[in-house]
């Protein structure tokens, strides 16, 4: 009887943000690849900290196998050699089959979100159709929620001023753009309830403080699932944020890990993921093989990719800083 290879003895460990939605990568994701191959799967959580990860390749004390991250993150990480750069060949994978995955040269596409516009059908029953009638208050009288962040607010700014969806980053790259966003702001900032967390927009809306926010669109599904609310979603111009599975340099199962991003990067699991959380696959063939109830839900859905705007990593990595600053200040005038 052949020995068993040496990385099966050895947990993989892998790390991710916690609550519900690692939940449902443990039954999609974790569970079905330790039956598949007998890899034991140990799971870790995080914020998002990259510092983290930095301090564990400097001190050559690589815990971690495999992390959730932000493209842009992930990007940074990998220019500065704390992740690895992902060799595709290795993986077995065609990137082009993946959303976005000409661009994933440090990490695997792993899930899309997609930042809304949700509102309460009860109580606004001819709700907002456009991007546009967000930042119509008189059409629309009444408070909005808004993320207190400058980060999807402007983007969105900009195409109800007029802007296509093509042309976006390319004029909020300039101070005259920059500008323009601001001042299509300035029309809800007395209107505007901010708020932080993702969790907290869908308590604004059951909570009546707002007749329409800004959400992700998973968090608004839930609501009506498990809450029993009729809150609708414009799907028009949704933003879409992926997420990416990167490996620290230095990972102690970089076999394994490599194993587990194909595993996870192949249509079934990324279809199987959306029975547990409405989070849209990055491979595309996985849409053929998502349940039909589930589809409509699903931010990558044909009829919501069609006018959605994909959030730019490289910009917001380049132009954050000074971004939020300026919408600090703008904030407190």
């Amino acid at each position: 009887m052949p020995a068993k290879p040496a990385y099966a003895a050895d947990p993989l460990t892998i790390t991710s943000y916690g609550g519900p939605s690692q939940a449902s990568m443990r039954k999609a994701y974790f569970e079905p690849f330790s039956k598949a191959t007998g890899i034991k799967v140990n799971e870790d959580v995080f914020n998002g900290e990259t510092s983290k990860i930095r301090a564990m390749v400097e001190s050559k004390s690589v815990s971690w196998d495999v992390v959730d991250l932000d493209p842009g993150p992930a990007a940074q990480l990998c220019a500065e050699g704390a992740v690895e750069p992902i060799d595709w060949k290795k993986l077995g994978l065609d990137r082009t089959s993946f959303v976005e995955g000409e661009t994933s040269d440090c990490g695997v596409p792993e899930v899309v979100t997609g930042k809304i516009i949700a509102y309460d059908k009860d109580k606004l029953p001819n709700g907002p159709k456009t991007i546009a009638d967000f930042f119509d208050t008189e059409k629309f009288p009444g408070k909005r929620g808004v993320q207190k962040w400058p980060q999807e607010n402007l983007e969105w700014a900009l195409i109800a001023d007029g802007v296509a969806l093509k042309d976006v980053y390319n004029v909020l790259n300039t101070p005259e753009g920059i500008n323009r966003a601001f001042k299509k702001l300035d029309t809800i900032k007395k209107n505007a309830v901010w708020y932080e967390s993702n969790s907290q927009a869908p308590q604004l809306l059951a909570d009546g403080q707002v007749v329409m926010t800004s959400a992700i669109s998973a968090r608004i599904v839930d609501a009506v699932k498990n809450s029993g609310k009729h809150f609708e979603i414009m799907w028009d111009t949704q933003q879409l944020n992926m997420g990416v599975w990167a490996i620290p340099t230095g990972s102690p199962h970089r076999d394994a890990a490599y194993r587990f991003l194909a595993f996870i990067g192949s249509p079934q699991p990324q279809a199987d993921l959306t029975r547990y959380v409405p989070y849209g696959p990055t491979n595309k063939a996985a849409i053929a093989l998502v349940d039909p109830t589930m589809l409509p839900h699903l931010p990558t859905a044909p009829d919501h990719i069609a006018n959605a705007l994909r959030n730019d990593p490289a910009f917001w990595t380049e132009k954050g800083d000074e971004l939020r600053q300026r919408f600090t200040a703008w904030l407190a005038k």
